[in-house]
């Protein structure tokens, strides 16, 4: 599916940029593995590029998009999720814990049959753990995928650019020699 301008249900590609990218290699210039005496990887300095304008690194763009507004409301809805859901499950942890040291009695009472108090806070912590495995899933899959998505489209387009600036210029040195 192709990435649409607006917000619309379809405004984003489905497809990951990175999906079949390997990531041996990553970060090493065009030339890599081409037998050079520095191992292939990229050692000069990004020159300017032919319009003049200093050629972006690979690090700068990284940079940008983290700084950028969109980047930060994917990290904070991650943040409000993650930290109050790890906060209550570490509680409820320590309380189950606590009660298993410190009141045995309550803990060894029966509900029901030989089923006691502490069997069912166990299974709970069990249940508790795929209630919030669930939990983390849907929030993910609902509140951070699709912009998290988009700025990873954004990242590739960019280094796309960046690499084709960057072949530009190796082409250009070629020819003056």
């Amino acid at each position: 599916m192709d990435k649409h301008e607006g917000r619309d249900a379809g405004t984003i590609r489905l497809d990951d940029p990175w999906y079949d990218a390997l990531a041996v290699g990553w970060g090493e210039g065009e030339s890599a593995g081409a037998g050079e005496g520095s191992g292939g990887a990229e050692t000069s300095p990004p020159s300017s590029s032919p319009g003049g304008a200093p050629a972006r690194a690979a690090s700068d763009i990284y940079l940008e998009v983290q700084r950028s507004a969109a980047f930060q409301e994917v990290r904070g809805r991650y943040r409000r999720f993650v930290v109050p859901a790890t906060v209550g499950f570490f509680l409820w942890y320590v309380a189950y814990v606590i009660a298993a040291t410190t009141a045995p009695g309550m803990m060894a009472r029966p509900v029901f049959g030989s089923v006691n108090v502490a069997l069912l806070a166990g299974l709970g912590q069990f249940l508790s753990t795929f209630v919030l495995t669930w939990a983390y899933a849907r929030h993910a899959r609902l509140r951070r995928d699709r912009a998290a998505l988009d700025l990873r489209w954004t990242v590739f387009e960019q280094e796309q650019v960046r690499r084709a600036d960057a072949g530009e210029r190796t082409r250009g040195r070629g020819a003056g020699r």
